[in-house]
């Protein structure tokens, strides 16, 4: 097993690719991490004022999968979600498909939805035949 550097997380041996859980604390428009979208067990944090300046860079991202608010004022979480360019907005919960739900994103984190009523409707091809009265 390799240990990474400062770290109690250590790589299994053999084939294969593993990245340890990270934390990105500080990060800001311009860094990769903060430009790009990013999978794996990375958590990227950026320090705002407020929920205005919170806001304006989360829709300053050229990506929107989805976003979670965190508050108790349920008003609130109504009117930033409405605001929020997000493919889905979660309030008090991590960002997860559900099969009862449309999912997907807007801007470069996809087009058209999966899952729920509205899902299932983008894989099929709607065919319009219209026949005239007869001559």
């Amino acid at each position: 097993m390799a240990a990474f550097p400062g770290s109690l997380l250590e790589v299994p041996d053999g084939p294969g690719c593993y990245y340890p859980p990270t934390v990105l604390d500080h990060v800001r428009p311009g860094m990769a991490a903060f430009d790009e979208e990013t999978f794996g067990p990375v958590a990227a944090i950026t320090r705002v004022a407020d929920a205005d300046e919170a806001i304006a860079l989360a829709n300053q991202s050229g990506y929107g999968l989805g976003a979670a608010l965190w508050t108790g004022d349920l008003d609130r979480a109504r009117r930033l979600s409405r605001v929020l360019d997000a493919g889905a907005v979660f309030v008090n919960g991590m960002v997860a498909s559900d099969p009862r739900l449309p999912f997907g994103g807007i801007k470069k984190s996809g087009y058209g939805r999966e899952l729920g009523a509205e899902g299932i409707r983008e894989f099929v091809n709607t065919k319009t035949v219209w026949i005239g009265p007869a001559a």
